[in-house]
């Protein structure tokens, strides 16, 4: 995987061309021994190409739109596009009525000069951190791609186009995790933003209250450049010098339990390698996270939220859901309307105190997922299985949904081995601050991954 800096050079200095690249992502999806078939929902062959050429033609004389121009991406299903039905990796949405307009978030990457190449699969309706659809099917992920592991979800085919280059990067939607966990699960660096950075308008909602818009890419520099271009923020990236003298906070409540044992030595590796660097790393008690999953057992954000959105279709055509979505939806029908109440009210508050709890550190520092990725197999094997992994994939990233705050997943295995998720937490509203010191972070985790 190319960084987008690096395809950005070769496309400045003419080693390469936007057709050229898009044609290459285009013929990697079309590839039958591949996994384009179910990474993608909809491929955008002739726009992608139409788009490359006139690039191309823009910046023979000149005119390039910033540093993302020409560069292929995905995008996940849940985006609007002008005059195309919004279905969300679904297929009760097929006779929906079709978007008027481009979600803004990928306005921003079209006016940036970017070559959309297609929507990609995801889990339907963005309800579940596994990949798994049973409409479009699962893409494999790259890892043990023979015994066929979980890609982790929502943004599954997303994750798949960029390991596979498909694309050179992916936009995806995280309300729980749904861009951190296929992130971790698949090797790639996933963002997720401080809610209001980006506007939701035009993305198929979960909940609206956790839901945000990232990148997933091969690196801390790639999410930086497309966050900014969502977010309408300077292309401009200023990396941290160092890790020296950072202080980074470990939370020894939940985040750290019943760890697989990959998953483990890998977290150990890379606080040892960052403390040799300089960093100082400290363990500490975050009791709001116990508070927020304690306060999400009578009621959870995503559960109240995404029944009320989709009751109409559940009582019209419950036969079309995705049968284990349709089990999950249903667990927000009769939670109470009070307690609902009472855990916004625990919301803001566990805001405004994990914010005192955090303040001495740079960011914190866990996991992005206890587990790696399981099998395919495996996760379909019982309800009981499958809750229970969906659960294990989302007890890290779901807390700081909740709490608002910025969150990075960054590869932290080393080669050959399952891939593992380095998360990197930081304040709310300081998702600059975040990536910069993400890149520092990122130069140690290289060293250790050869």
């Amino acid at each position: 995987m190319k960084t987008l800096a690096d395809l950005s050079r070769e496309l400045a200095t003419g080693v390469t061309t936007s057709e050229q690249l898009t044609r290459a992502c285009l013929e990697r999806i079309a590839d039958p021994a591949g996994e384009g078939a179910h990474a993608f929902i909809a491929v955008y062959a002739d726009s992608a190409l139409a788009t490359a050429r006139a690039t191309d033609s823009m910046r023979a004389v000149g005119k390039v739109a910033s540093p993302l121009a020409g560069i292929p991406i995905s995008i996940k299903d849940l985006f609007d596009i002008a005059g195309e039905v919004t279905r969300a990796g679904s297929i009760i949405q097929n006779d929906a009525v079709p978007a008027v307009a481009d979600a803004p978030a990928i306005a921003r990457l079209r006016a940036a000069g970017a070559v959309l190449v297609g929507r990609t699969n995801m889990t339907e309706f963005a309800y579940g951190a596994h990949g798994i659809n049973a409409h479009y099917g699962t893409p494999k992920n790259p890892w043990d791609r023979t015994t066929g592991r979980i890609p982790g979800g929502s943004t599954s085919g997303g994750a798949v186009s960029v390991t596979d280059g498909m694309a050179a990067a992916t936009i995806g939607s995280d309300t729980g995790g749904s861009v951190r966990i296929p992130s971790a699960l698949c090797g790639l660096t996933g963002l997720k933003p401080t809610q209001a950075r980006i506007p939701l308008e035009g993305a198929f909602p979960l909940s609206t209250t956790r839901d945000s818009i990232g990148p997933l890419a091969p690196s801390v520099a790639c999410c930086a450049w497309l966050d900014s271009a969502m977010s309408a923020g300077g292309m401009e990236f200023q990396p941290a010098a160092s890790v020296k003298g950072l202080h980074f906070g470990v939370p020894t409540t939940i985040l750290l339990d019943g760890l697989d044992a990959s998953v483990a030595e890998a977290f150990q590796r890379s606080l040892s390698a960052l403390s040799q660097a300089g960093a100082i790393i400290e363990e500490f008690a975050f009791p709001e996270i116990a508070e927020e999953a304690a306060g999400s057992l009578k009621a959870n954000f995503s559960a109240v939220e995404a029944y009320a959105l989709h009751r109409e279709r559940l009582a019209r055509a419950p036969e079309k859901f995705d049968p284990n979505v349709y089990r999950r939806l249903l667990l927000g029908k009769d939670m109470n309307a009070a307690d609902y109440y009472d855990l916004l009210q625990l919301r803001k508050n566990l805001i405004a105190s994990a914010n005192r709890t955090t303040a001495r550190f740079n960011a914190v520092l866990c996991p992005t997922t206890p587990i790696v990725a399981p099998t395919i197999a495996g996760m379909n094997a019982s309800n009981e299985v499958f809750l229970k992994n969906n659960g294990l994939l989302l007890r890290n990233c779901a807390p700081f949904n909740v709490l608002d705050r910025p969150a990075l997943s960054l590869p932290c295995h080393r080669a050959n081995d399952a891939p593992v998720g380095l998360m990197m937490v930081g304040e709310s509203m300081a998702d600059r601050a975040l990536l910069s010191l993400a890149a520092a972070v990122e130069r140690e985790l290289v060293a250790i991954r050869r």
